[in-house]
């Protein structure tokens, strides 16, 4: 593996957001996340759980529900808009105002026809899906008392209505309400405390099922208005249902942050005659589940605790394997640190400000394992907060530390650093070109005299650096006319060649000195996850979601021997069991046939003059291949060194220097700073 000087660096305070709800679209297997923050994230369920694209958020943009119409996605939240988000620019699309106060839930019927949307006002509004836009069209009648949650009958003739001490049910057409369901408080509450129905869900057999206040999930007979089923969950809040498609169980989130799972069967063996049972309860949250939804083979949940959890239904899973293990998605699959080489910076990416930071300095030799003594400690720089209320999107500090920029989904920003004596001033350059409105992604070229800027339709901006101005240099468009997001760039160290790869699996490659498009690598299947230019080879190192790993050729326009001989022998079953994805390539020029690549976990070094692992071979980690004897490691040796002494990981990088930089982030400090949950009972307490 080689012996690197680790600059371990944990300042880095990086606080992910709460998850406020999930959507999940079963035509596309794609699952939308909404932030306590604004922001949208957008992961692929059928491709490893990738995380395919992000809308950043907004200061006073808070989402209360998500909904998917086809391939299109709406919002609604407390600001009273419905929002439409443009899934290629990854902005809204459009806005408009549904003037019923704040809007607490949205949902569509199964034709994707109409949205109904639950409004602080006491009404239900349904507004028309037009091919660009919705239209209002009528109100429901309305009750004094706000809406919390809503669900269409799968006929799309009826409405469910959860608000605040009961269950309305609305006759579409007429907008007339056919029945009132009274939901009872919790034993011992307050005479004037009111009971909030969270969710409710409507069955194509006229049940409908809800989860308040009280802690309860009660089932419904619509027909004759009378309450069938009353089942104690919690003795907190039931926030969130959600159904199955054969419409045989539901999952339950509770804010004591539990799942509960509840399913349609014969109270006694042999017996036609069914009723909902309350089956299992998982407990993979340490806060409030704001919301669930349960998938063919899977429960997803998420809420306060910040984490995307996927629970696999072991009894739809015929042998174990990959798909049968518990997911989390902790953080982010892009990177929020930027590395100037040379310069030996940092730079951290928040919602609103970029923290910029020297690393130290060490002095002396010491032994392999052991801490060499600090001769000047970390510096933080800079602090550079955004203008306006739209969060960051993007940012990069170029090698040399002379260059800072970012973007917000309206607005790109350039700065120059200047250092004089230890003190550094910052220059903001007011001309820039005008192609350089927003970006998508950002990066500078090995010698910092170009940025690239990725903009929407999958274009990017090359624009020549210089003390004096800023110039626009030419435009590289994708010769397939892709208009999906760009979200990884890569240039070479002799700034002969610009990789790029979107949403749509695609890798362009384009040649910076005939300003063409040079080639583009084959479709696979999978996203991309992280890639990079070798420095004296310039073949593309490219990591899928999938776990697999390719090198490509960029003068040969094929894949490399190695690549092939990758794809001949396969991966080990521990590399491709891995659940997070690589979010960074680099590589060690001091051995060009080693290869750096890191997720969340761990961080590997791939040595391509070693043999591949074997199905037999043990994927020992480093440690553990240290203990062994001299001749037993040898036996061991292979490609494939990984080191899981630094975790979790958001960054592990080469400087110039040779030495390696690691960005590490506790989980237990992000716990800390949540919120206190709901206290609970616990044994011997």
């Amino acid at each position: 593996m080689g012996e690197f000087k680790v600059h371990r660096v944990r300042f880095f305070d990086y606080m992910p957001s709460g998850i406020r709800t999930i959507a999940f679209n079963r035509q596309t297997e794609r699952i939308a996340v909404a932030r306590m923050d604004g922001s949208v994230e957008i992961f692929k369920l059928s491709d490893n759980l990738f995380q395919e694209k992000v809308i950043p958020g907004k200061e006073q943009r808070g989402i209360e529900a998500l909904c998917w119409v086809g391939e299109r996605l709406f919002s609604a939240g407390l600001s009273g808009e419905i929002m439409e988000f443009d899934l290629h620019s990854l902005r809204p699309k459009f806005i408009i105002d549904a003037y019923g106060g704040p809007i607490w839930t949205i949902t569509a019927n199964p034709a994707g026809t109409h949205l109904a949307v639950g409004c602080e006002d006491g009404t239900v509004k349904l507004f028309e899906v037009l091919e660009d836009r919705i239209q209002f069209e009528r109100n429901l009648d309305r009750k004094k008392g706000r809406v919390m949650s809503l669900s269409w009958h799968p006929s799309g003739t009826r409405i469910a209505a959860g608000m605040m001490d009961m269950i309305r049910v609305f006759d579409v057409q007429t907008g007339h309400v056919l029945h009132r369901l009274l939901v009872d408080k919790a034993v011992g509450a307050p005479r004037n405390q009111e009971c909030v129905v969270w969710s409710v869900v409507f069955l194509s057999d006229n049940t409908v099922i809800s989860g308040d206040s009280s802690g309860r999930v009660k089932v419904w007979d619509t027909i004759t208005g009378t309450l069938i089923k009353n089942h104690d969950v919690t003795k907190w809040d039931v926030l969130a249902l959600s159904l199955s498609q054969d419409e045989t169980s539901f999952v339950a989130g509770t804010s004591e942050g539990t799942v509960v799972q509840f399913q349609f069967l014969s109270s006694v063996l042999g017996q036609e005659d069914k009723e909902w049972v309350r089956t299992r309860t998982f407990k993979n949250h340490t806060h409030d589940v704001r919301s669930v939804a349960e998938v063919e083979s899977a429960i997803i949940s998420g809420g306060m605790d910040t984490q995307l959890v996927v629970r696999p239904l072991l009894e739809k899973h015929e042998v174990k394997s990959q798909a049968s293990a518990l997911r989390t998605v902790q953080f982010p699959h892009r990177r929020l640190v930027s590395c100037a080489k040379k310069a030996q910076l940092l730079l951290f990416q928040y919602p609103s400000h970029l923290d910029l930071w020297r690393l130290g300095e060490s002095e002396g030799e010491a032994v392999p394992g052991h801490r060499l003594p600090v001769r000047r400690n970390p510096e933080k720089l800079l602090q550079l907060k955004t203008k306006g209320e739209e969060h960051v999107c993007c940012s990069a500090v170029s090698p040399c530390g002379g260059w800072l920029a970012y973007s917000t989904s309206s607005s790109l920003r350039l700065y120059k650093l200047h250092y004089e004596n230890n003190n550094i001033s910052i220059t903001k350059v007011s001309k820039l070109p005008k192609v350089l409105r927003s970006a998508q992604q950002l990066c500078f070229s090995a010698d910092s005299t170009h940025l690239f800027a990725a903009s929407t339709r999958s274009s990017i901006h090359m624009v020549s650096l210089s003390p004096d101005n800023c110039k626009h240099k030419h435009t590289f468009k994708p010769k397939t006319g892709s208009t999906q997001p760009i979200h990884l760039l890569t240039v070479s160290e002799d700034g002969q060649w610009l990789a790029t790869a979107n949403s749509d699996c695609e890798i362009h490659i384009y040649s910076l000195s005939s300003l063409k498009s040079h080639c583009t690598v084959p479709v696979y299947r999978s996203g991309v996850s992280a890639m990079a230019i070798h420095p004296t080879t310039n073949n593309l190192v490219m990591t899928h979601a999938d776990q697999q790993v390719f090198e490509f050729s960029i003068e040969q326009k094929q894949y490399t021997n190695w690549s092939r001989k990758v794809q001949r022998e396969g991966l080990h079953r521990k590399w491709m069991e891995r659940d997070t994805p690589i979010t960074n390539v680099t590589f060690n020029p001091r051995n060009p046939t080693h290869i750096i690549l890191h997720d969340m976990y761990m961080f590997c070094v791939i040595d391509q003059s070693l043999p591949l692992p074997d199905r037999q071979s043990q994927f020992y980690n480093q440690l553990t291949l240290k203990s062994l004897p001299e001749q037993e490691r040898q036996m061991h040796c292979h490609a494939f060194k990984v080191c899981k002494l630094f975790q979790p990981l958001l960054c592990v990088d080469m400087l110039e220097d040779d030495s390696l930089v690691v960005v590490e982030r506790s989980l237990l400090d992000i716990t800390a700073q949540l919120p206190a949950p709901v206290k609970q009972k616990k044994f011997a307490t």
